[in-house]
């Protein structure tokens, strides 16, 4: 009975260290396509995990395969104790809002998307004003006047992407003209690489010259026609220029790193929304197309970014009107 009592105070001690240890820890709960997506959710790894080389602490963290997973992968972590638990990507906000209600003393943050509640941190980007530059950028690149876009699901959310897109193009040249497609309709649509390849070869047969992709991890496919096909793209989120050097434009990056490593550092509860002001957006030059960023070009894409910060630039916000009104 003695050492039946002890194995049980053991297991008790065991249980309550570890219940501690993950009343400490944070949870990440990465969306469709993984932590190592090359593009979203693998900013938001890049954001967790910078915080865990500097402080030094740990976390816990789950990937979704399925729809049906997230109600179940929030309320497990939940009770676990952990805290602040972030969902990366819009998908899992009414997962957010059901779970958030039954845990109101547990922190939450929803990544691009907007919970109304006293204990979730909403993280939103003005995608719009940084796929502007790229519109821009992707107008001045052409040689033929026409550019593309391949969307991954049609939601209003790339729908914003697109916008920006166009509103750019126009602006550094009204007689351009932008071809655009969207993958599909369901979740599939961030991973379907052969599909974003079809998509891209069909506008190329129609003229365009540069394309941008804002479709998860089916832009891989859009990169890899672009360089079979001797075009250019433009890659999306996370800063995609090393994935087809010489023929990556630039790529429209959220940075969605740095708001998971800021929110790990300090949750605040309502919405924090991040533009080209906020350093949330951007295009990115580094040495796989610094080539192809002429110094005209810089030029030029820092004035319109200027205008944008200064609000002499208002770039329409397709989610916030429902059109695309400019």
């Amino acid at each position: 009975m003695k050492l039946s009592l002890s194995l049980l105070a053991a297991a008790a001690l065991s249980i309550a260290s570890t219940a501690a240890v993950a009343q400490a820890s944070p949870a990440v709960i990465f969306d469709m396509g993984g932590k190592f997506d090359k593009s979203f959710n693998e900013s938001a790894y890049r954001g967790v995990e910078r915080w865990k080389a500097e402080t030094g602490k740990t976390y816990l963290e789950f990937e979704i395969s399925n729809d049906t997973q997230r109600v179940q992968a929030l309320r497990r972590m939940a009770e676990r104790g952990a805290s602040p638990i972030i969902s990366v990507g819009f998908a899992q906000a009414s997962a957010v809002a059901q779970v958030a209600k039954d845990f109101p003393k547990t922190h939450f943050v929803i990544i691009d998307e907007k919970v109304n509640l006293p204990n979730v941190q909403s993280v939103v980007f003005k995608e719009h004003e940084g796929s502007f530059l790229v519109g821009a950028l992707a107008v001045l690149a052409s040689k033929s006047g026409k550019v593309g876009f391949v969307g991954g699901m049609d939601i209003p959310l790339i729908r914003k992407f697109q916008c920006g897109y166009e509103q750019g193009a126009k602006a550094a040249n009204p007689k351009a003209e932008v071809l655009a497609n969207m993958t599909g309709t369901t979740a599939t649509a961030w991973n379907d690489p052969t599909r974003g390849g079809e998509l891209a070869k069909a506008q190329f047969a129609k003229g365009v010259d540069v394309v941008f992709a804002a479709a998860g991890g089916t832009g891989s496919g859009v990169y890899q026609a672009a360089k079979d096909a001797g075009k250019l793209a433009i890659g999306v989120d996370s800063n995609q220029n090393h994935l087809q050097p010489g023929t990556m434009l630039s790529s429209m990056v959220k940075r969605v790193d740095v708001a998971v490593y800021n929110v790990l550092k300090a949750w605040t509860p309502g919405v924090l929304n991040l533009g080209l002001k906020e350093g949330g957006v951007e295009y990115a030059v580094d040495q796989h197309n610094a080539k192809l960023i002429t110094p005209a070009l810089k030029t030029k894409l820092e004035a319109y970014k200027a205008d944008i910060v200064d609000g002499k630039i208002k770039v329409a916000d397709y989610m916030a009107d429902g059109a695309c009104k400019y």
